[in-house]
């Protein structure tokens, strides 16, 4: 690729950003889309409706002062740990960068631009070199330049591990301390036990009873049996769709005196009928309800399964950490998540179909992964005009004219590659769904980690080792000389994922900003709500955000001695997240759940594979360059990365896994003080309850949708 295609790509981006910017400014304004641009905001309380005035369809960046100026604490009091290690990440990243950029821009650039391995840089056309004269392939085989290089990298490395420490170190004080000042949480009394032994004489409530009162007589306080209630679970779905079918029907005034979904051939119909159609239908579904939660309080639906309540936290912890039973595949324990947290329909499958599913999500997703290198080459094709002129000679034409040329291989990739990944994460988040995981924190970090790996393999690995599958392979499993071949792949793709960073890096933090989805949602649904309408903050998804700002760090890292011109375009990403992230906490996203900080140990873990990867290209580049003492220099570092993690694992990994002892007790003390822990202990039998035993608070009553759905 020469400058120009990626100066063409940069212009589109740069346009797309002052466009995306000025619709937000406007759009933000009216009080008709303040559901998607504030619904946290109207969730504690904000109003809804602001009287028009001018000023609502003037573009002003006042949101961007007010995002800049939000403190650390303040986004950890209104967002909670987990948003504030997610706004850690952006910072620790542009740390990372600012620094490798001042090497890479400043030294390592002019040192390859001065080399002559490929060309030599034409100053007079400048927009015409390739992007190649500017990386280290450009530098001259045994040129003693390439120390530069190597000193880059040992200082690079070095600075990204004490980062990485003192961010480990930093977020594990920040959950000590938020622990230590949170009032009692249900889910620090409280384990679950599954896979509880069935008794002929007794039932699973008894026997859970019997068995922690005789190990914990003196800590062990209640406990709450799970049913199985998958067939409740979809009966309220329906009945909630009816619902909002009625709610609907009475409340659009736009509606004719006639509604499709009656009369002849349904298609004409009163619209009163069809509300009393579904009303009935409502009231049936109601009737069966009621049916169901009466059968779920029976023995037979108890499942194998137990929120266990105990009197202290250091009671339950001693509880999960200690072996209950001499089989250890009976009573098995784990930490209870938040009660909002739980996900039920984990208790509703059976231990065997858990076991399948395990299988099942593994083979769809190497499935997934093999299928998804067809992009993958789709985009490669584009990316070598050759290539396409021998497969579509009715292209020669088309493709000689320079500004098709130009957003063919700088643009077009970019954006196909990026559509393409938008089905990654909803596709792991259901695979991990359905792989036996009791909480939707769970879920989401066991998402994030498939899609951080399929990333990872399919945008980078496919890319760097284009090819057929089988070849990919066989470059991969082939480890006789691994840095060398990688050495010689990641430099060719340089210019690729640089325009990659400028596209899809911009795009995807911008649609961020712009909510797409959900204003073009509002806007379908707009005639058949009202502004008052009860509705539910999102919340952020972190197996989506996660994810893929670890893949620019991996990229930024790989290419910082190799393409560091890729340096700039990653800077202007995280500046661009850094913004939007802490907009969007503020006003857009409600959390869900608390996982006090858990998603950081990915986050180091992707970081330290992301050095080694660079390291080991380091080797294999210095060895192609003929500069085999730098390349035996460098050899350790990998060695002194991974011990520096085996450090920072036995040093901080503990905090994120369980509490201390010395911590659980101090809170106990603490509590013992507290004259409010009776009724504490009073909610507590209740917190754990299944949602679907709940009455739900609507009706199929037609002059009234307030009253309860179930007495």
């Amino acid at each position: 690729m020469i400058v120009s295609a990626l100066l063409t790509s940069v212009g589109i981006n740069t346009a797309l950003c002052v466009l995306f910017f000025t619709l937000y400014s406007i759009l933000r304004k009216q009080s008709s889309n303040y559901k998607v641009y504030i619904p946290r905001l109207l969730a504690l309380g904000a109003s809804r409706i602001t009287p028009f005035n001018l000023k609502q369809l003037i573009p002003s960046p006042d949101w961007v002062a007010k995002a800049w100026s939000i403190s650390e604490e303040d986004l950890f009091t209104s967002a909670g740990l987990d948003a504030l290690v997610f706004m850690r990440l952006i910072t620790f990243s542009l740390k990372i960068f600012a620094f490798a950029g001042v090497i890479g821009i400043l030294v390592l650039v002019p040192i390859n631009g001065w080399g002559n391995q490929l060309e030599e840089v034409d100053i007079v056309d400048f927009a015409g070199n390739s992007l190649d004269v500017f990386t280290i392939t450009n530098v001259n085989s045994g040129s003693n330049w390439l120390w530069v290089h190597f000193f880059a990298v040992y200082i690079v490395s070095g600075f990204t591990c004490l980062q990485l420490h003192h961010e480990y170190k930093y977020i594990a004080s920040k959950r000590i301390s938020y622990f230590s000042s949170c009032k009692p949480q249900p889910h620090q009394f409280t384990i679950l036990v599954h896979s509880i032994p069935t008794s002929s004489s007794c039932s699973i409530s008894d026997s859970v009873e019997s068995f922690f009162k005789d190990l914990y007589p003196s800590t062990y306080l209640s406990h709450v049996v799970i049913r199985r209630t998958n067939k409740i679970q979809t009966l309220l779905s329906k009945s909630k769709n009816l619902y909002r079918r009625i709610a609907q029907l009475r409340s659009n005034p736009t509606q004719q005196k006639y509604k499709h979904g009656g009369g002849i051939f349904g298609f004409f119909g009163p619209k009163d009928n069809l509300i009393d159609h579904y009303g009935k239908k409502l009231e049936d579904i109601e009737e069966n309800l009621r049916l169901k939660q009466s059968e779920a309080s029976l023995i037979a639906e108890e499942a194998r399964a137990a929120f266990v309540f105990f009197k202290s936290r250091y009671g339950a912890a001693s509880a999960f950490h200690l072996q209950p039973s001499i089989n250890p595949t009976q009573w098995i324990t784990e930490p209870a998540p938040q009660p909002h947290d739980v996900f039920w329909p984990f208790f509703s499958e059976s231990f065997m179909k858990q076991w399948i599913s395990k299988l099942v999500v593994i083979v769809v997703c190497i499935s997934f992964t093999i299928l998804f290198l067809i992009p993958v080459v789709i985009v490669q094709g584009l990316t070598n005009l050759k290539q396409l002129e021998v497969l579509f000679p009715f292209l020669k034409s088309i493709l000689a004219v320079k500004f098709v040329t130009q957003v063919i291989t700088g643009y077009l990739p970019s954006l196909i590659l990026q559509m393409s990944l938008k089905l990654v994460p909803p596709v792991m988040g259901f695979l991990s769904s359905i792989q036996g995981y009791i909480s939707h924190s769970d879920i989401e970090m066991s998402a994030s980690k498939k899609v951080i790996w399929f990333t990872v393999w399919n945008v980078f690995f496919a890319t760097v080792f284009s090819g057929s599958v089988f070849h990919q392979l066989e470059v991969i499993l082939d480890l006789r000389d691994i840095t060398g071949k990688l050495a010689v792949a990641v430099p060719a793709q340089a210019s690729f994922f640089i325009t990659y960073v400028a596209t899809t890096g911009w795009t995807n933090v911008l649609s961020e900003l712009l909510q797409i989805i959900p204003l073009i949602s509002s806007l379908i649904k707009r005639p058949f709500t009202k502004q008052e309408d009860e509705f539910e903050a999102p919340s952020f998804f972190y197996h989506r955000d996660v994810p893929r700002v670890l893949f620019f760090g991996l990229l930024g890292i790989t290419y910082f001695f190799l393409a560091p011109l890729i340096l700039p375009f990653l800077l202007v990403y995280l500046c661009l997240a850094y913004i939007i992230y802490r907009n969007q906490f503020t006003n857009v996203y409600t959390p869900k759940y608390e996982t006090a900080g858990r998603f950081w140990p990915i986050v180091h873990d992707s970081m330290i594979f992301s050095l080694v990867l660079m390291q080991l290209i380091a080797v294999g580049s210095f060895a192609l360059k003929k500069l085999s003492p730098a390349s035996t220099w460098t050899l350790p570092l990998p060695v002194f990365t991974l011990l520096f993690n085996h450090y920072c694992r036995r040093r901080f990994l503990p905090i994120f896994t369980a509490y201390s002892a010395e911590s659980l007790i101090k809170k106990d003390r603490e509590d013992e003080k507290d004259t409010s822990m009776g009724e504490f202990y009073n909610q507590l039998l209740n917190v754990y309850k299944d949602p679907a035993l709940f009455p739900i608070q609507h009706s199929s009553n037609t002059d009234s949708l307030v009253s309860p759905l179930l007495s």
